[in-house]
């Protein structure tokens, strides 16, 4: 009877030491278009958004967040969903064809589909501080595909995080693309303007 009730006592253990070792199931996050239009005149043009290039240290599916100066680290439980670099084209795609009125923008290869306008953008940071800050900071240029006249600029855009949640870090980041969205949306309508 001792013997048995050691065994179950031991089974027991053993079950309670692996339910402590599962690990907790991984989130996702994406990030959206959340431009909102100006009130200008909509265009008449395709455009199409990419490449787009991100930082090495954060192209990767996990947050990579910064936890001190010259630290950071990389949340294994919270992840996006798609890669960064693919995510940061939809996201400008979406919130140009807000800013600019127009359905006409890809953020990848189509057919039929001849743009007038390519937009490339290098992320240079893309830093999260959970509860606390967002930045995201490119330069990015837009190319008439006609001539080839290009627009060059730089955007920095921090954004504070409305919250503690890995969901408030992701919107934050959606407003610093928005206001990168905004800069772009200008260039184009400048660069169309002067070369109409």
């Amino acid at each position: 009877m001792a013997a048995r009730v050691a065994n179950l006592v031991l089974i027991v253990l053993v079950a309670a030491a692996a339910a402590g070792c599962a690990s907790a199931p991984a989130r996702f996050y994406s990030l959206d278009s959340t431009a909102t239009p100006d009130g200008a005149a909509p265009v008449n043009y395709p455009i199409m958004v990419g490449p787009v290039s991100v930082p090495a240290a954060v192209d990767r599916p996990e947050f990579v967040v910064q936890s001190g100066p010259n630290r950071v680290d990389i949340d294994q439980f919270n992840r996006w969903d798609a890669p960064l670099n693919d995510a940061v084209a939809q996201v400008v795609a979406g919130d140009l064809v807000k800013l600019l009125g127009t359905p006409n923008v890809a953020s990848a290869p189509m057919a039929n589909f001849d743009p007038a306008y390519r937009v490339t953008i290098d992320v240079q940071r893309f830093d999260s501080v959970p509860g606390q800050s967002a930045l995201v900071e490119a330069v990015w240029t837009v190319r008439r595909t006609a001539g080839g006249e290009t627009r060059s600029g730089r955007t920095t855009a921090p954004q504070a995080v409305q919250g503690d949640s890995f969901d408030a870090l992701a919107a934050a980041h959606s407003r610093a693309l928005a206001k990168m969205s905004g800069d772009i949306a200008t260039a184009i309508r400048a660069e169309a303007e002067d070369n109409p």
